[in-house]
């Protein structure tokens, strides 16, 4: 995140709020003031008076040794997630899906050069990373990352791969430019993506992209799977058909969706 803006309406201090919310990361849940103002870049004292405001504001609680977030910091992404419709309407489909493969599927937008997770249903299984609603990862190695930037013009692409990942994981598979522009003609031409293992050991899963009204990519699906436990030939012959209509039946109901209106009705006094 940007220290100081691009222009006079930039609000530096907002910055700064986000930049100490997102300071708390997994296995960084209690952090001391003095954490705080190293991890957000900011001087001690102005930390100090964002905790205090976030406090106060329901965000933040503190021991009297440390801070940590509250759950009310969902109520952010619950916000994103609400406004876009997207767990709405995916859910039933998701939970179909899932019910007919006995595999986690999922969704999730780009990010920069990362993947966040926006929706999900889990099947109990182990697995080697933890994905749950804002799990974040690089999208080239992902099948969700790869529809859609398949989908990007190429010097979108370029600009979008150029971001540093802030998941905080090195992917297993590391290509070169040529090899990585063939993949996602290869995808962009037959419309889902594949990866094994490219993420990480273990992880297998399928993706297709969701088209909203204009049939503008907006975000991908995938069935994910344990490598030990279902095979490439499983995943594509039995899989994919059902993510495929899975992934038409979801962009069909984001179509409709944007075609009803939206009519705010002012409360009565």
């Amino acid at each position: 995140m940007p220290r100081e803006g691009t222009g006079p309406d930039f609000i530096e201090a907002l910055a700064r709020g986000l930049e100490v919310i997102t300071a708390f990361r997994p296995g960084r849940d209690a952090l001391t003031l003095a954490e705080v103002a190293t991890a957000a870049g900011l001087a001690r004292p102005t930390a100090r008076r964002i905790l205090l405001t976030l406090e106060e504001l329901g965000y933040v609680r503190t021991d009297g040794r440390g801070y940590s977030l509250t759950p009310r910091v969902l109520d952010l992404g619950v916000a994103y997630v609400r406004s876009k419709g997207l767990w709405e309407v995916a859910r039933p489909h998701l939970e179909r899906l899932v019910e007919r493969t006995n595999e986690s599927c999922s969704i999730a937008q780009l990010d920069g050069s990362d993947i966040v997770y926006v929706a999900r249903v889990a099947v109990p299984k182990i697995v080697g990373l933890t994905v749950q609603i804002g799990t974040r990862f690089p999208a080239l190695p992902t099948s969700l990352g790869k529809v859609q930037l398949a989908a990007l013009p190429p010097d979108e692409l370029e600009k979008v791969l150029a971001e540093p990942t802030r998941s905080g994981l090195v992917a297993r598979w590391q290509p070169e430019k040529a090899e990585r522009d063939a993949e996602l003609r290869e995808v962009r031409a037959r419309g889902w993506a594949l990866t094994d293992e490219q993420l990480a050991l273990g992880i297998r899963s399928v993706a297709a992209p969701l088209r909203d009204g204009s049939g503008r990519v907006i975000a991908g699906v995938n069935v994910n799977c344990h490598a030990a436990e279902t095979s490439v030939e499983r995943l594509l012959e039995h899989h994919l058909p059902l993510l495929l209509q899975t992934a038409g039946d979801i962009s069909a109901d984001f179509a409709r969706l944007d075609d009803v209106p939206h009519v705010t009705v002012p409360a009565v006094s």
